[in-house]
């Protein structure tokens, strides 16, 4: 069977520590397959804010996410902290990929890769029901970080 393998860029331009929560945890005792898409879909917020934008108002466009694929790669448990760094990628006319990568802190204060993610990000009129293009000031801005 063929397993997803994401190709994580060299370089991120934006990384926060989101704690792990108890409703986070899933019955075998450890952070579930859902629960990352959370702690994601958090480290995808406070990466738009960081930028001055929001899920609703990216230069006065949406966003919508098309498609999403994780790699994990270890466990998660309940009070550790997830760093995640962010990174856009891949832009077309319509939308751009986000890639993160999720690492928690060892003993000796290195990291450890938990999972990598990318979701594939379309702007969206939500006004007009439709895709639309990815404004020219966003590229400027974010596509600068690659």
């Amino acid at each position: 069977m063929a397993r997803i393998k994401i190709d994580l860029p060299a370089r991120f331009a934006f990384t926060c520590s989101i704690p792990v929560r108890i409703s986070d945890i899933n019955y075998g005792g450890h952070v579930g397959n859902d629960a990352i898409l959370s702690l994601v879909h958090e480290a995808r917020l406070q990466y738009l804010r960081h930028h001055g934008y929001s899920e609703l108002n990216l230069e006065g466009a949406g966003l919508i996410m098309a498609d999403a694929a994780i790699e994990f790669r270890q466990e998660l448990f309940y009070g550790e902290q997830v760093l995640v760094s962010v990174t856009a990628a891949e832009w077309s006319r319509i939308g751009f990929d986000l890639y993160y990568k999720l690492e928690k802190k060892k003993n000796d204060d290195s990291t450890v890769l938990v999972a990598a993610v990318k979701t594939g990000m379309v702007c969206y009129d939500y006004n007009q029901k439709k895709v639309t293009a990815v404004p020219a000031a966003v590229i400027a801005r974010m596509k600068t970080e690659e």
